[in-house]
């Protein structure tokens, strides 16, 4: 079984809580980063797949991509930041999972063979929302996605 991290929204803070992700064969980083060096310290624990937020500047962001898809453990994953955003059908381009933050609001949602996954924010906090992260587990080419709220 593949465990892969789901991150978004960190807004310059990587938190000691985010040492959750040890363990994971990859982490997905889905924008509003806000410094490169919070990519660094991600790719200290698993190597890092990451778009660009609305909030990130600079020339390091501007070598991120808005959107990007992956193929991991068999299972395409397509990220971005904000969902109102996608430029693709998922189900067309055999994609099984769309990643994306912005919203600050984690959500697992499945729609038309889709798995949607916001992880939330696992930045500073927002109005009454949680700080929390998420993972993907794949095994067999079967996906399932749980989220995780840091207690902070």
């Amino acid at each position: 079984m593949t465990r892969i991290g789901l991150i978004s929204d960190t807004h310059n803070l990587l938190r000691p809580e985010a040492a959750w992700l040890e363990g994971c064969a990859h982490i997905l980083h889905a924008g509003d980063i806000c410094r490169p060096e919070v990519l660094e310290e991600l790719g200290r624990i698993a190597p890092v797949t990451a778009v660009r937020g609305n909030n990130d500047q600079g020339a390091w962001a501007q070598a991120l991509p808005v959107q990007c898809t992956v193929d991991l453990a068999g299972v395409r994953v397509h990220l971005l930041h904000d969902l109102a955003e996608l430029a693709i059908d998922p189900a067309r381009e055999g994609v099984r999972v769309v990643l994306s933050g912005h919203s600050h609001r984690p959500l697992v949602q499945e729609r038309n063979g889709v798995l949607f996954v916001n992880p939330g924010s696992a930045g500073p906090r927002r109005f009454t929302l949680p700080i929390s992260l998420g993972e993907l587990w794949i095994e067999d080419r079967q996906v399932r996605a749980g989220l995780y709220t840091l207690s902070v």
